[in-house]
């Protein structure tokens, strides 16, 4: 068993990007569903939810880039086939697994350097529990301007492996395919969202479209099961980029931007729901046999079950926190009954309990059958009651 954090692994102040890594135990089986990552999602907005409520709702509603990633559970294995497959995964006694989690937003930096030094003793999801054996940094500490600073590689070409499904959403469909621009217009948002400069998207592209081609590539499709977008088509494998320097050096703070991207792929991931495990990136080419390892998200043995599971995480979490906030909201209603002041609070708290979750605001507009604006306007006057009585 490995030693928890101690301070030695903290960051400076002024970090703005780094990645750490938690050692899991199961000591006892632990059945999961095969989205998962949708609770290890909820279980780390929970974390922050409880510490720092004011960092919590800019996570929730900030700039729309999601200042972080969360990956698999490495560690799991399925034979070759996908996890899409299945309904239910059994993680078994005395096997270990990895999970990474990255910060892209300096006060989640800080925020992460504090928690660590408090961090629970496990990953409780409801279902189950994961031992946290051990936390240390997966990638170094670092900021967007330093990444920026760093020198130009000399190499005409790079490499990027894409570790778990990685796809782009492209005139409302899935895009399993690793296009250049594509790429780089991920990278780019999540840059220009938390990093001090930004640069014109439209220009960056253009010139991504002249000076970027695809050299090499060994990819195949795989599918993941993600929250409520169910089975998500991407592709994982090795892709080798080269880029026309000569068009390259045209442009000076653009080719310089190119490599500081490319350096941010691993902590931002590639594409969408990065938050909910896809889209993991690693520098140069790793091993098919590890990517294996990585994208297959359990350990031995898989068992399938036909039954559903009886309770979910997020079942259980929307339960209790949308109880508990209906309490609150009809308490603070003039008048209290009837059911008009009660279905106001029930309302308020579902809102409130959803968006907690990770869940945006036009999916539970769409399940409430509510305009956007009037959801978007019941957040605002719940959060506001929470932040009367000093709970948000």
């Amino acid at each position: 068993m490995g030693k928890r954090t101690s301070s030695k692994t903290a960051w400076l102040a002024e970090t703005e990007i780094v990645s750490i890594a938690l050692d899991l135990e199961v000591t006892e089986p632990v059945f999961l569903p095969a989205n998962y990552n949708y609770y290890l999602h909820a279980w780390f907005l929970n974390q922050v939810r409880v510490d720092d409520p004011e960092l919590s709702a800019y996570l929730h509603d900030g700039q729309s880039e999601k200042p972080f990633t969360i990956s698999h559970l490495e560690g799991i294995q399925l034979d070759g086939e996908p996890i899409s497959k299945f309904k239910q995964i059994q993680l078994s006694a005395d096997s270990n697994y990895h999970l990474t989690i990255a910060s892209l937003y300096q006060p989640l930096c800080q925020w992460l350097s504090k928690w660590l030094q408090t961090a629970p003793q496990a990953i409780n999801l409801t279902v189950g529990s994961l031992k946290i054996v051990n936390i240390a940094i997966a990638l170094p500490s670092t900021t967007y301007n330093q990444l920026f600073a760093a020198d130009i590689s000399t190499s005409r070409s790079f490499g990027l492996s894409f570790i778990t499904p990685t796809g782009f959403r492209q005139k409302g469909h899935h895009l399993p395919l690793p296009v250049p621009r594509n790429l780089f217009h991920s990278y780019l948002r999540r840059w220009n969202d938390f990093a001090p400069e930004a640069f014109d998207q439209g220009e960056f592209l253009a010139w991504i479209d002249e000076v970027v081609y695809v050299n090499k590539l060994d990819i195949a499709s795989s599918q993941a099961t993600v929250g409520k977008s169910g089975v998500v088509t991407g592709f994982t494998g090795f892709v080798e980029f080269e880029i026309d320097r000569k068009k390259a050096i045209a442009n000076s703070d653009f080719e310089q931007l190119l490599y500081a991207l490319v350096k941010l792929a691993p902590y931002c991931g590639t594409g969408h729901k990065t938050t909910f495990g896809l889209g993991q990136t690693r520098s140069g080419k790793v091993e098919a046999q590890a990517v294996a390892k990585v994208a297959a998200p359990i350990a031995t043995p898989v068992v399938v079950f036909a039954e559903p599971l009886l309770a979910s995480p997020k079942q259980q979490f929307l339960s209790d926190r949308t109880k508990e906030l209906s309490e609150i909201f009809l308490l603070s209603k003039k008048r209290q009954g009837g059911d008009r002041a009660s279905q106001t609070a029930k309302i308020w708290a579902t809102i409130l309990a959803r968006r907690e979750t990770g869940e945006s605001l036009q999916a539970i507009a769409v399940d409430l059958k509510m305009p956007y604006e009037t959801v978007k306007s019941y957040l605002k006057l719940a959060r506001r009651v929470l932040k009367k009585k000093g709970e948000g």
